[in-house]
C-alpha cells in the first residue's frame, strides 16, 4: 500500500491534499472573521452566499502557486509561508478592526510610524481567547511534520495541472466578481468603503487591489514637484475674484452648521404633488419656507459637478474648492495620503473654530475616517455614537430624525464657534416610502417605483430639518449661526428622468440630454438668522464655489488658498458651471459634448455661427483648464509643497487625530476651560439642551406602503 495514502494524516501526505486542507482552514478563518468580528452589513442571503465563496478563489490561486515548484521541501515551505502569510494577513485585520473599525492599508503597512502607532501599540490589550483558533494551526502543523505525523509527498504536479489548477482559481473569481457586480454595481470602479470590497471579494483581494490602487498614486505623487504649482498659482491667480464687499464678514464668528440634503434636486423646491384624488402636497413646505426666507441668500442655478464619488465628491468640493476625479471616488484613493488646506482646517487656524460631522453610517464608508484626519475635522461622530435599531436605520445608516436628536448630546459639547456638519441618508436611493402614524404623504403615481417614493422621503427629510431648527431656537444656537443647506447630487437618475418627466408636465418622448442637464440643479441655502436683506440669487454656480464664498461671508480672505472657486455674490464671477465630464452650463449656453442648446429655451443649435463657436471654443478650454488644474493639485498631491510661507497655515498632523471617544474629549475641554468654556452646556450653566428637542413620533421608520 502506498505509504502516502495509508498514513495517519493521508489528507496532508499529498501536495493537492496539503493544499486543499490549508485552503479549508483559512475560509473557515475568514467566515469566523465575517461573522463574528468584522461589521459587513449583510443584507439578504445572496449577500451571505458571496461572503461564503469569496475567500476561495484568491486563496486557490496563490497556494496553487506551490504547484509550480518541484523540489520537495520548496514546494511545501513556499506553500506553508504564504499560508502563514495569508493568515497573519487576516489577524491583523481582526486586531486592527478592533481598534479602528477599518482594514489595515498597503499606506498603512508601510508606514512605519502609523502601523507603531495604529497597531502594535494597541496589539496586547486587543487579543481576545478568540484569537487562539486564527493562530494555533500555525504552530500545530510544523509540529505535524516534524513528528512525522503528516509527511511531505515528493511527487510534484506537472506544469498542465499546476496551470489547471491557476486557471480554475482566475475562472473562480471572475464568477464571484460577476456575483458581487450584480449585487453591488460599479464596486471597483467606485470603491465606496473598504469593507464592501472585504464584504465582497474578501480581505486577499481587497490588499492586492488597495495595493494596485496606491502604486498607481504613488506613480503620479513620485513625478510632481513643487514646480507644479507654476501653472496652479497662475490660474488660481488669474481665476480669483474679489468678494462683495456687501456681503463679506456678515456671518464674522458665526457657528457654521451645514446641513447636507442628501439627493435632493432644486425641483423639489416649492413643489407639490398631486395624490390620485388630484389634491396637491406640497413635498418640503419647511425648506420652501426657507428658501425663500427674508434671512436667506438662496440660488435656484446652482448644480452638482460630482462624478463617480457622489456624496464624497460633493464634500469634496465643499470642503476643498476642488473637483473629484475623473475616474473613482478621491476619498478613498487619495483622502488617506493626500495634503488638503480645508475649510475646518482654515477656520481653525484663522479663527479658532473647533470642527464635528455627524453621520449615522460607518465611517469607513468613503474612507471618511482617513480623510476626514487630512481636512482638520476635530470629531467625527459616526455609527458607533448613535443608538442604531432596525426601526430607525436601514442600509445606508440611521435616518434623519434620530440622527438630528441623537446629535443633539454631542453638539452642545462642541466649543464655539463651530464648524459642523450633518450627513443625511434617509432621502437616499431606493426612496422607500415609509408611514408617518401622525401625518404621512402620498406616493407618486408612475411606472417607476423609485420615483414614486422619491417624493415621501424627501418630506420626511423636510420634516427632520424643521425640528432640529426648532431645536436650534430654543437652546439659543439658531441666532449665533449660518446654516447651509445644500443637495450632493441627483436623486433621480437620467435614465428615469423621462418616467418623471410627467410630474414636471414635460413630455416623455421629447425628453433629451438638455433636460437632463437642467434637472442637475440642487439647492443652495445661506440662512443667518437676523439678516433682513435676503434674496433669490439666479447666478449660476456650482459646489465648487461653496467654500470661498463662505469664507468671504465669515470675513475671511482667499487671496492665499489654492481654490479653484468664486465667491457667489461677486458681481464679477465667470458664471461658468463645469461638470467632471468636461459639458458646462452658462446662462446663455448648455454645451452637452459636440451639442449646443440655449440655456434659457432649450433650442439646439444645429447650425451655430461663427461667433458661437468661437465662444464655445472659449469656454471649452476654461473649463479644461478648470478640470485639469484640479486633476494636478490632487494627483500630483501638490498642497504639499504650498507650506505656510505661502498658504499661512500650518501642516496638519493626522495623527493626532482619532474620533473614539469624542463626547469625553470634548467634557474634559468644558472641565480644563471651566468658565472659560464657550460650549452652549457650560453657557447654559451645564444645563443640557436635549430635552428641548422635541420629534414627533413615528411608530415605524420606512414600513413600506403598496406603490401602486
Amino acid at each position: 500500500m502506498n505509504k502516502y495514502i495509508s498514513h495517519p494524516f493521508k489528507l496532508l501526505n499529498t501536495r493537492l491534499g496539503f493544499m486543499s486542507f490549508l485552503t479549508f482552514l483559512f475560509w473557515l478563518k475568514s467566515i469566523f472573521a465575517y461573522l463574528l468580528i468584522f461589521k459587513l452589513g449583510i443584507e439578504d442571503k445572496f449577500q451571505y452566499f458571496i461572503l461564503f465563496i469569496n475567500p476561495l478563489a484568491t486563496t486557490i490561486f496563490l497556494l496553487g502557486l506551490s504547484l509550480y515548484v518541484k523540489k520537495k521541501l520548496m514546494s511545501y515551505l513556499f506553500m506553508g509561508g504564504i499560508y502563514a502569510g495569508l493568515c497573519i494577513l487576516l489577524f491583523s485585520n481582526i486586531v486592527y478592526y478592533r481598534e479602528f473599525s477599518d482594514f489595515i492599508t498597503i499606506p498603512t503597512i508601510l508606514g512605519t510610524k502609523s502601523v507603531s502607532a495604529g497597531l502594535s501599540k494597541a496589539a496586547i490589550h486587543l487579543f481576545r481567547p478568540l484569537d487562539i483558533f486564527f493562530l494555533i494551526d500555525l504552530i500545530a502543523i510544523p509540529i505535524l511534520f516534524v513528528t512525522k505525523k503528516a509527511i511531505m509527498d515528493p511527487r510534484y504536479f506537472r506544469k498542465r495541472v499546476a496551470i489547471a489548477n491557476t486557471a480554475i482559481s482566475v475562472m473562480m473569481f471572475f464568477a464571484n466578481l460577476f456575483f458581487a457586480e450584480s449585487s453591488r454595481p460599479e464596486l471597483l470602479s467606485r470603491t465606496f468603503a473598504h469593507d464592501y470590497i472585504i464584504k465582497y471579494l474578501g480581505i486577499n483581494f481587497f490588499t492586492g487591489f488597495d495595493g494596485y490602487q496606491t502604486f498607481k498614486t504613488n506613480q503620479v505623487r513620485k513625478k510632481a514637484s513643487p514646480n507644479d504649482l507654476t501653472s496652479v498659482k497662475k490660474y488660481v491667480h488669474e481665476h480669483y475674484i474679489a468678494p462683495n464687499e456687501e456681503f463679506f464678514g456678515i456671518a464674522k464668528n458665526r457657528n457654521v452648521i451645514y446641513i447636507h440634503l442628501e439627493s435632493f434636486q432644486k425641483f423639489l423646491i416649492d413643489y407639490k404633488l398631486k395624490d390620485k384624488q388630484g389634491q396637491e402636497h406640497e413635498v418640503t413646505p419647511f425648506l420652501n419656507s426657507l428658501f425663500h426666507s427674508q434671512s436667506s441668500f438662496s440660488f435656484d442655478n446652482f448644480f452638482h459637478q460630482v462624478k463617480a464619488g457622489k456624496t464624497s465628491d460633493a464634500e469634496n468640493l465643499l470642503e476643498n474648492s476642488l473637483f473629484g476625479l475623473n475616474q473613482g471616488p478621491l476619498f478613498t484613493q487619495l483622502g488617506g495620503e493626500n495634503t488638503f488646506q480645508a475649510a475646518p482646517d482654515i477656520l481653525q487656524q484663522k479663527a479658532g473654530y473647533t470642527s464635528a460631522i455627524f453621520h449615522g453610517n460607518s465611517g469607513t464608508f468613503w474612507n471618511r475616517n482617513e480623510t476626514y484626519k487630512r481636512l482638520g475635522i476635530d470629531y467625527f461622530f459616526d455609527s458607533h455614537y448613535f443608538d442604531i435599531t432596525d426601526k430607525n436605520s436601514f442600509q445606508y445608516g440611521i435616518h434623519d430624525k434620530p440622527l438630528f436628536q441623537q446629535s443633539v448630546q454631542y453638539l452642545e459639547h462642541l466649543q464655539q464657534p463651530f464648524y459642523s456638519k450633518f450627513l443625511t441618508v434617509s432621502n437616499h436611493y431606493p426612496y422607500s416610502p415609509f408611514t408617518d402614524t401622525e401625518s404621512g404623504f402620498p406616493i407618486a403615481d408612475t411606472d417607476d417605483k423609485t420615483i414614486n417614493g422619491y417624493f415621501a422621503t424627501a418630506n420626511y427629510l423636510d420634516k427632520s430639518i424643521e425640528e432640529f431648527f426648532n431645536y436650534l431656537k430654543s437652546s439659543g444656537l439658531y441666532e449665533k449661526s449660518i446654516i447651509i443647506l445644500y443637495g450632493d447630487h441627483f436623486g433621480i437618475s437620467n435614465q428615469r428622468n423621462p418616467s418623471l418627466a410627467k410630474l414636471l408636465e414635460k413630455n416623455e418622448e421629447t425628453w433629451n440630454e438638455f433636460d437632463d442637464t437642467q434637472l442637475q440643479r440642487v439647492p443652495l441655502i445661506f440662512h443667518i438668522p437676523g439678516r433682513e436683506d435676503g434674496q433669490l440669487n439666479h447666478t449660476y454656480g456650482g459646489q465648487v464655489d461653496i467654500l470661498p464664498t463662505l469664507l468671504h461671508l465669515l470675513g475671511i480672505g482667499t487671496t492665499t488658498y489654492l481654490q479653484l472657486g468664486q465667491d457667489l455674490f461677486s458681481p464679477n464671477r465667470d458664471q461658468l458651471v463645469a461638470f467632471r465630464d468636461k459639458h458646462f452650463i452658462t446662462p446663455e449656453y448648455t454645451v452637452i459634448g459636440s451639442k449646443i442648446y440655449h440655456t434659457q429655451t432649450g433650442e439646439f443649435l444645429e447650425n451655430p455661427s461663427d461667433d458661437t463657436q468661437k465662444k464655445i471654443q472659449e469656454l471649452q478650454k476654461k473649463v479644461d483648464l478648470q478640470l485639469a488644474t484640479s486633476d494636478r493639485i490632487t494627483t500630483g498631491d501638490l498642497l504639499r509643497f504650498y507650506g505656510k510661507k505661502e498658504s499661512g497655515l500650518s501642516s496638519i498632523n493626522p495623527e493626532k487625530y482619532n474620533y473614539k471617544n469624542g463626547l469625553k474629549k470634548l467634557k474634559d475641554i468644558e472641565k480644563k476651560k471651566k468658565n472659560k468654556s464657550t460650549s452652549i452646556f457650560s453657557l447654559r450653566g451645564k444645563k443640557s439642551t436635549v430635552s428641548l428637542y422635541e420629534s414627533k413620533s413615528y411608530q415605524d421608520y420606512f414600513v413600506p406602503q403598496s406603490l401602486k
